[in-house]
Protein backbone atom coordinates (compact mmCIF):
# COMPACT_ATOMS: atom_id res chain seq x y z
CA UNK A 1 0.00 0.00 0.00
CA UNK A 2 1.26 3.45 -0.87
CA UNK A 3 2.00 5.66 2.09
CA UNK A 4 0.24 9.05 2.09
CA UNK A 5 2.72 11.86 2.65
CA UNK A 6 1.81 14.33 5.39
CA UNK A 7 2.43 18.07 4.75
CA UNK A 8 5.73 18.07 6.58
CA UNK A 9 6.73 14.39 6.32
CA UNK A 10 10.05 14.00 4.49
CA UNK A 11 10.45 11.67 1.54
CA UNK A 12 13.57 10.49 -0.24
CA UNK A 13 14.90 11.35 -3.68
CA UNK A 14 17.54 8.75 -4.49
CA UNK A 15 20.53 9.41 -6.67
CA UNK A 16 23.40 7.07 -7.47
CA UNK A 17 25.55 8.81 -4.89
CA UNK A 18 23.43 11.28 -2.86
CA UNK A 19 20.21 10.98 -0.81
CA UNK A 20 18.15 14.14 -0.42
CA UNK A 21 15.70 14.86 2.42
CA UNK A 22 12.96 17.06 0.97
CA UNK A 23 9.89 18.39 2.74
CA UNK A 24 6.78 20.03 1.30
CA UNK A 25 8.07 23.40 2.53
CA UNK A 26 11.42 22.80 0.78
CA UNK A 27 9.66 22.06 -2.53
CA UNK A 28 7.70 25.32 -2.27
CA UNK A 29 10.94 27.20 -1.65
CA UNK A 30 12.83 25.51 -4.50
CA UNK A 31 10.16 26.26 -7.07
CA UNK A 32 9.57 29.80 -5.75
CA UNK A 33 5.86 29.25 -5.14
CA UNK A 34 4.29 32.35 -3.56
CA UNK A 35 3.93 31.91 0.15
CA UNK A 36 0.24 32.69 0.04
CA UNK A 37 -0.38 29.23 -1.42
CA UNK A 38 1.07 27.65 1.74
CA UNK A 39 -1.88 29.20 3.57
CA UNK A 40 -4.44 27.17 1.58
CA UNK A 41 -4.49 24.24 4.10
CA UNK A 42 -5.36 26.81 6.77
CA UNK A 43 -8.37 27.94 4.75
CA UNK A 44 -9.44 24.34 4.12
CA UNK A 45 -9.51 23.66 7.83
CA UNK A 46 -11.66 26.75 8.43
CA UNK A 47 -13.99 25.75 5.57
CA UNK A 48 -14.43 22.22 6.96
CA UNK A 49 -15.16 23.59 10.42
CA UNK A 50 -17.75 26.03 9.12
CA UNK A 51 -19.49 23.38 7.01
CA UNK A 52 -19.57 20.98 9.95
CA UNK A 53 -21.14 23.71 12.11
CA UNK A 54 -23.69 24.45 9.35
CA UNK A 55 -22.58 28.12 9.11
CA UNK A 56 -22.91 28.52 5.34
CA UNK A 57 -22.75 32.33 5.27
CA UNK A 58 -19.46 32.47 7.12
CA UNK A 59 -18.15 29.65 4.96
CA UNK A 60 -19.10 31.61 1.85
CA UNK A 61 -17.16 34.65 3.04
CA UNK A 62 -14.10 32.55 3.73
CA UNK A 63 -14.44 30.84 0.34
CA UNK A 64 -14.62 34.19 -1.41
CA UNK A 65 -11.59 35.38 0.53
CA UNK A 66 -9.67 32.27 -0.45
CA UNK A 67 -10.53 32.80 -4.14
CA UNK A 68 -9.56 36.46 -3.97
CA UNK A 69 -6.25 35.57 -2.38
CA UNK A 70 -5.46 33.13 -5.18
CA UNK A 71 -6.50 35.65 -7.84
CA UNK A 72 -4.34 38.36 -6.25
CA UNK A 73 -1.40 35.97 -6.18
CA UNK A 74 -1.84 35.18 -9.87
CA UNK A 75 -2.12 38.88 -10.76
CA UNK A 76 1.03 39.67 -8.81
CA UNK A 77 2.87 36.86 -10.61
CA UNK A 78 1.66 38.14 -13.99
CA UNK A 79 2.70 41.68 -13.11
CA UNK A 80 6.18 40.51 -12.15
CA UNK A 81 6.42 38.55 -15.40
CA UNK A 82 5.30 41.60 -17.41
CA UNK A 83 7.86 43.76 -15.61
CA UNK A 84 10.62 41.28 -16.45
CA UNK A 85 9.57 41.20 -20.11
CA UNK A 86 9.49 45.00 -20.27
CA UNK A 87 12.95 45.16 -18.73
CA UNK A 88 14.30 42.71 -21.33
CA UNK A 89 12.73 44.67 -24.20
CA UNK A 90 14.13 47.92 -22.82
CA UNK A 91 17.59 46.38 -22.57
CA UNK A 92 17.34 45.11 -26.16
CA UNK A 93 16.24 48.54 -27.39
CA UNK A 94 19.20 50.19 -25.67
CA UNK A 95 21.58 47.75 -27.36
CA UNK A 96 20.01 48.40 -30.79
CA UNK A 97 20.33 52.15 -30.24
CA UNK A 98 23.98 51.79 -29.25
CA UNK A 99 24.72 49.72 -32.36
CA UNK A 100 22.99 52.29 -34.55
CA UNK A 101 24.94 55.12 -32.95
CA UNK A 102 28.23 53.30 -33.58
CA UNK A 103 27.38 52.65 -37.24
CA UNK A 104 26.29 56.25 -37.76
CA UNK A 105 29.44 57.61 -36.18
CA UNK A 106 31.52 55.39 -38.49
CA UNK A 107 29.58 56.73 -41.48
CA UNK A 108 30.07 60.29 -40.28
CA UNK A 109 33.83 59.78 -40.07
CA UNK A 110 33.96 58.46 -43.65
CA UNK A 111 31.78 61.28 -44.97
CA UNK A 112 33.90 63.93 -43.23
CA UNK A 113 37.00 62.51 -44.94
CA UNK A 114 35.18 62.68 -48.27
CA UNK A 115 34.18 66.30 -47.59
CA UNK A 116 37.84 67.25 -47.14
CA UNK A 117 38.98 65.22 -50.15
CA UNK A 118 36.26 66.70 -52.33
CA UNK A 119 37.00 70.26 -51.19
CA UNK A 120 40.73 69.92 -51.96
CA UNK A 121 40.10 69.19 -55.63
CA UNK A 122 37.11 71.52 -55.83
CA UNK A 123 39.41 74.41 -54.89
CA UNK A 124 41.98 73.29 -57.48
CA UNK A 125 39.38 73.13 -60.23
CA UNK A 126 38.26 76.70 -59.48
CA UNK A 127 41.86 77.95 -59.67
CA UNK A 128 42.41 76.09 -62.94
CA UNK A 129 39.25 77.55 -64.45
CA UNK A 130 40.43 81.05 -63.56
CA UNK A 131 43.74 80.42 -65.38
CA UNK A 132 41.94 79.02 -68.44
CA UNK A 133 39.68 82.06 -68.61
CA UNK A 134 42.74 84.35 -68.76
CA UNK A 135 44.18 82.17 -71.56
CA UNK A 136 47.63 82.51 -70.00
CA UNK A 137 49.46 79.69 -71.83
CA UNK A 138 52.63 80.33 -69.83
CA UNK A 139 50.86 78.32 -67.14
CA UNK A 140 50.17 75.38 -69.42
CA UNK A 141 52.21 73.02 -67.25
CA UNK A 142 50.17 74.03 -64.20
CA UNK A 143 46.92 73.44 -66.10
CA UNK A 144 48.20 70.05 -67.28
CA UNK A 145 48.84 68.97 -63.67
CA UNK A 146 45.44 70.26 -62.52
CA UNK A 147 43.72 68.62 -65.48
CA UNK A 148 45.02 65.20 -64.46
CA UNK A 149 43.34 65.78 -61.08
CA UNK A 150 40.01 65.90 -62.90
CA UNK A 151 40.14 62.11 -62.64
CA UNK A 152 40.16 62.28 -58.83
CA UNK A 153 36.84 62.08 -57.01
CA UNK A 154 35.48 61.38 -53.54
CA UNK A 155 33.58 58.12 -53.15
CA UNK A 156 31.49 57.39 -50.07
CA UNK A 157 29.57 54.67 -51.95
CA UNK A 158 27.49 53.53 -49.00
CA UNK A 159 25.77 50.23 -49.69
CA UNK A 160 24.50 49.69 -46.15
CA UNK A 161 20.83 50.57 -45.75
CA UNK A 162 20.33 51.10 -42.03
CA UNK A 163 16.53 51.22 -42.03
CA UNK A 164 16.13 48.20 -44.32
CA UNK A 165 18.63 46.26 -42.21
CA UNK A 166 16.57 47.00 -39.10
CA UNK A 167 13.39 45.84 -40.83
CA UNK A 168 14.97 42.65 -42.14
CA UNK A 169 16.40 41.77 -38.72
CA UNK A 170 13.15 42.64 -36.92
CA UNK A 171 15.01 45.06 -34.66
CA UNK A 172 12.94 47.98 -35.94
CA UNK A 173 10.12 46.74 -33.69
CA UNK A 174 12.32 47.34 -30.65
CA UNK A 175 12.66 51.08 -31.38
CA UNK A 176 9.78 52.91 -29.72
CA UNK A 177 10.77 56.40 -30.90
CA UNK A 178 9.11 56.90 -34.29
CA UNK A 179 11.18 60.04 -34.95
CA UNK A 180 14.33 57.89 -35.00
CA UNK A 181 12.78 55.48 -37.50
CA UNK A 182 11.58 58.31 -39.74
CA UNK A 183 14.99 60.02 -39.61
CA UNK A 184 16.74 56.77 -40.56
CA UNK A 185 14.49 56.48 -43.61
CA UNK A 186 15.41 60.02 -44.68
CA UNK A 187 19.09 59.30 -44.12
CA UNK A 188 18.91 56.21 -46.32
CA UNK A 189 17.36 58.34 -49.05
CA UNK A 190 20.28 60.74 -48.71
CA UNK A 191 22.74 57.85 -49.00
CA UNK A 192 21.02 56.71 -52.21
CA UNK A 193 21.33 60.20 -53.67
CA UNK A 194 25.02 60.39 -52.70
CA UNK A 195 25.66 57.12 -54.52
CA UNK A 196 23.89 58.42 -57.64
CA UNK A 197 25.94 61.63 -57.69
CA UNK A 198 29.17 59.68 -57.21
CA UNK A 199 28.25 57.27 -60.01
CA UNK A 200 27.51 60.21 -62.32
CA UNK A 201 30.88 61.74 -61.42
CA UNK A 202 32.68 58.49 -62.25
CA UNK A 203 30.96 58.26 -65.63
CA UNK A 204 31.96 61.84 -66.44
CA UNK A 205 35.58 61.06 -65.49
CA UNK A 206 35.68 58.33 -68.14
CA UNK A 207 34.66 60.94 -70.73
CA UNK A 208 37.23 63.44 -69.45
CA UNK A 209 39.99 60.85 -69.75
CA UNK A 210 39.20 60.29 -73.42
CA UNK A 211 39.87 64.00 -74.09
CA UNK A 212 42.85 64.44 -71.77
CA UNK A 213 45.06 61.61 -72.97
CA UNK A 214 45.09 63.17 -76.45
CA UNK A 215 46.49 66.54 -75.33
CA UNK A 216 48.36 65.73 -72.07
CA UNK A 217 51.09 63.31 -71.08
CA UNK A 218 49.60 61.93 -67.90
CA UNK A 219 52.79 60.80 -66.15
CA UNK A 220 54.46 63.11 -65.46
CA UNK A 221 51.77 65.63 -66.43
CA UNK A 222 52.77 67.97 -69.28
CA UNK A 223 50.88 69.41 -72.24
CA UNK A 224 51.15 67.92 -75.72
CA UNK A 225 48.95 70.54 -77.36
CA UNK A 226 48.75 73.78 -75.29
CA UNK A 227 46.21 75.34 -77.65
CA UNK A 228 43.85 72.40 -77.20
CA UNK A 229 44.47 72.51 -73.44
CA UNK A 230 43.05 76.04 -73.30
CA UNK A 231 40.16 75.26 -75.63
CA UNK A 232 36.50 75.16 -74.56
CA UNK A 233 36.16 71.36 -74.07
CA UNK A 234 38.73 71.37 -71.25
CA UNK A 235 37.15 74.46 -69.70
CA UNK A 236 33.79 72.69 -69.81
CA UNK A 237 35.28 69.68 -68.03
CA UNK A 238 36.48 71.94 -65.21
CA UNK A 239 33.11 73.71 -65.02
CA UNK A 240 31.24 70.40 -64.84
CA UNK A 241 33.63 69.02 -62.22
CA UNK A 242 33.20 72.18 -60.12
CA UNK A 243 29.42 71.76 -60.22
CA UNK A 244 29.71 68.09 -59.25
CA UNK A 245 32.03 68.89 -56.35
CA UNK A 246 29.61 71.55 -55.14
CA UNK A 247 26.66 69.15 -55.31
CA UNK A 248 28.60 66.45 -53.50
CA UNK A 249 29.67 68.88 -50.78
CA UNK A 250 26.07 69.88 -50.17
CA UNK A 251 24.75 66.31 -50.00
CA UNK A 252 27.65 65.16 -47.80
CA UNK A 253 26.92 67.94 -45.33
CA UNK A 254 23.21 67.20 -45.46
CA UNK A 255 23.97 63.60 -44.52
CA UNK A 256 26.23 64.74 -41.67
CA UNK A 257 23.48 66.99 -40.30
CA UNK A 258 20.97 64.14 -40.39
CA UNK A 259 23.42 61.74 -38.78
CA UNK A 260 24.07 64.21 -35.96
CA UNK A 261 20.34 64.66 -35.32
CA UNK A 262 19.81 60.92 -35.18
CA UNK A 263 22.81 60.41 -32.88
CA UNK A 264 21.42 63.10 -30.55
CA UNK A 265 18.05 61.33 -30.47
CA UNK A 266 19.73 57.98 -29.84
CA UNK A 267 21.75 59.45 -26.97
CA UNK A 268 18.58 60.85 -25.38
CA UNK A 269 16.77 57.52 -25.86
CA UNK A 270 19.63 55.53 -24.33
CA UNK A 271 19.83 57.88 -21.36
CA UNK A 272 16.06 57.76 -20.78
CA UNK A 273 15.78 53.98 -21.12
CA UNK A 274 18.77 53.45 -18.81
CA UNK A 275 17.09 55.19 -15.86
Amino acid sequence: MNEVMSPEKPFNLLDDTIRFKVTRKTILTIFNVPQIFTMLPFFRNIRKSLIDDNRLWKYSKYAIGEILLVVIGILIALQINNWNESRKLRSSEIQVCKNLRRQLQEDAGIIESNVQFNKTYWDQYKIALGILETEDQSKADTIAKMATNLMEFSDFHQQRNLYTSLVNSGEVQLITNNDIISSLQHLDETYVYINKVEEAHFQIITLIYQDLYKIIVLNPPRPIDPDALFDHPIQNHFILSIDLCKEKDEVYRRALDRIQRIVDMLDSEIEMKSL
